[in-house]
Order: structure tokens, then C-alpha cells, then sequence
């Protein structure tokens, strides 16, 4: 027995550092591309062209077209969060509570899990090839229905047009996250409160969404900092028509017309710091919301 058991450390050890291998390119992955990128942009914000230490940086993110560049990427966050979070929360509780069949619930997930992560130029060509001024839907309420989008002043350049681009996976998101949440309400909590003469109205005001609210600001949270960081998908719809934070980082770091490098460390400095802060929220009330259930 003390022969065994003096053998089976030394039997596993191996095995550890097999696992450990098995992991080590995620952790390379994220060194090379997360971490170290991440202090990269970090220090240069606090830096100047010649190397020195300096708040100058930071300074600049106050100036007036800065300033009013992340209130229109928080503007148009907070929006696409806030109507992701209620389209999105009726959608879940449709598939999930509504007496649908199984098949269209797994058809809505499945089409939530490829559509929350469709972003970039494939989904800025989608939309113009759809809203544009030559789209499918312009065109086709032009001549069926004698509705002229953009002679009502809609544009798909435009912070409207952009923040509907982001429903597109601001939505299936909010479905993809809350669909959990709705599935942990029990049977037994409703059956209480309708045993006790509640209606369907109080049961969801002073039952369902108290227990579930953790959940539901922790996904607007969630859904702030996804909009706030997209990045591909505003350029390529809106270009440099639109000034948001994101654009104006890409001007900075590209430097066509504008050459600033650690300028543009602040404001990527400034995104992380929002978007930090708002993963942060959703993290907390998430444990908050899974304490509730459990």
C-alpha cells in the first residue's frame, strides 16, 4: 500500500504537465494578442512622442470633437442596449414560457447564437444591400407600397441606420443571455402566487422580475459595452460620416489625414476603462442574479 501510493504522484505529474501543454496556447494566444497588446495601449497613453511620462494624453480626450464623439458611442449604446433588452426579452420569454412548439425554440436559439456573433462588413453590406438607397426592402416599399424611405429622411448612413445595424446582434444576444434566466423561474413560484390570488400582472411584477432583474441590468451592461467596442461594423456602414469613439481611434492610429498614435492610445485607453467597468456590472449581478435562482 505505502509502495502505491509512493508511485501514483509520480504517475500523475506527467499527466499535469500534459494538461498544462494542452492549455498553453490559449494562454499564448491571449499574451500575445490580449495582455500584452492591452499594457501596450495602456502606457502609450501615458506617454508622448519622445518616450516621457505625461497626463497631455488624456487631456486631449476633453477636447470638443473627442468629447462629443463618445457621447454619440454612448448615446447609441445605451439605445441599441435598452431596445436589445426588451425586444430580445420578449422573444426568450415567448420561445421559453409561450406554449410555441420545441422546434421553433431551437430554431430561434440556433439562428440567436450565428446572428449575435455577425458583425463587421458582412453585416454593413447586408444592411445596405437591404436599407440602402438601391435595397431590397427601399426599393420594394417604393413600388408596392409608394413609401419613400429616404424622402421621410431616413438614411442608413445615418446614427439611425447604424443603431439598427447593431439590433442585428444586439437582440439575438439579449435572447442568447436571458433564455437561461427565464428557464430557472420554477413552476412552484407561480403556482404560490396564483394559489394566493395573484393575477398574471403581480405575479411578473412582484415575483418574476424582482428575480429576475439582476439579470436584466447585468445584460444591459453587457449589451453597452458589446455596442460601445463594435468597431468593423461602424466603419464599414457609415465610414468617416458618422464621428463615434471608434471611429475616430481608427483615425488616429491610421493616420491619413489625422497622425497621432498616443492620442489615440488615450481614447482606446478611455474605451477599455468604459467597457471594463460595464463587464464589470454585468459580472457582479450575474452571480447576484445566480445566488437568486439557486
Amino acid at each position: 500500500m505505502t509502495t502505491s501510493a509512493a508511485i501514483l504522484p509520480s504517475a500523475v505529474r506527467p499527466r499535469q504537465a500534459l494538461n498544462w501543454f494542452g492549455v498553453a496556447p490559449f494562454f499564448l494566444f491571449a499574451l500575445l494578442f490580449l495582455i500584452l497588446p492591452t499594457l501596450n495601449i495602456v502606457l502609450g497613453a501615458f506617454r508622448n512622442a519622445e518616450g516621457q511620462a505625461t497626463l497631455e494624453n488624456l487631456g486631449k480626450l476633453f477636447s470638443p470633437s473627442i468629447r462629443a464623439a463618445f457621447w454619440i458611442s454612448i448615446e447609441l449604446s445605451l439605445l441599441t442596449a435598452a431596445l436589445g433588452c426588451v425586444f430580445g426579452f420578449f422573444i426568450a420569454a415567448a420561445i421559453t414560457l409561450g406554449e410555441l412548439p420545441r422546434w421553433l425554440r431551437n430554431a430561434i436559439l440556433t439562428f440567436s447564437g450565428v446572428a449575435s456573433n455577425f458583425a463587421g462588413v458582412p453585416l454593413a453590406f447586408a444592411f445596405i444591400a437591404t436599407l440602402g438607397r438601391l435595397g431590397f426592402v427601399t426599393m420594394l416599399l417604393r413600388h408596392w407600397f409608394g413609401i419613400n424611405l429616404y424622402g421621410l429622411g431616413f438614411n442608413i448612413v445615418s446614427f439611425l441606420g447604424l443603431a439598427l445595424t447593431y439590433l442585428y446582434f444586439q437582440v439575438p444576444l439579449m435572447v442568447l443571455i436571458i433564455t437561461p434566466a427565464l428557464e430557472g423561474l420554477r413552476r412552484e413560484w407561480r403556482e404560490a402566487a396564483e394559489s394566493l390570488g395573484a393575477t398574471g400582472f403581480q405575479y411578473w411584477r412582484l415575483v418574476a422580475l424582482p428575480i429576475l432583474w439582476p439579470s436584466l441590468l447585468g445584460t444591459l451592461a453587457l449589451l453597452f459595452a458589446n455596442a460601445f467596442g463594435a468597431v468593423a461594423t461602424a466603419i464599414a456602414l457609415t465610414g468617416s460620416s458618422l464621428s463615434i469613439a471608434p471611429i475616430v481611434l481608427f483615425a488616429q492610429i491610421r493616420g491619413d489625414v489625422l497622425n497621432d498614435p498616443h492620442l489615440g492610445y488615450a481614447i482606446a485607453f478611455a474605451m477599455i476603462v468604459l467597457t471594463a467597468v460595464a463587464n464589470g456590472i454585468y459580472i457582479l449581478l450575474r452571480l447576484r442574479a445566480e445566488r437568486w435562482v439557486k
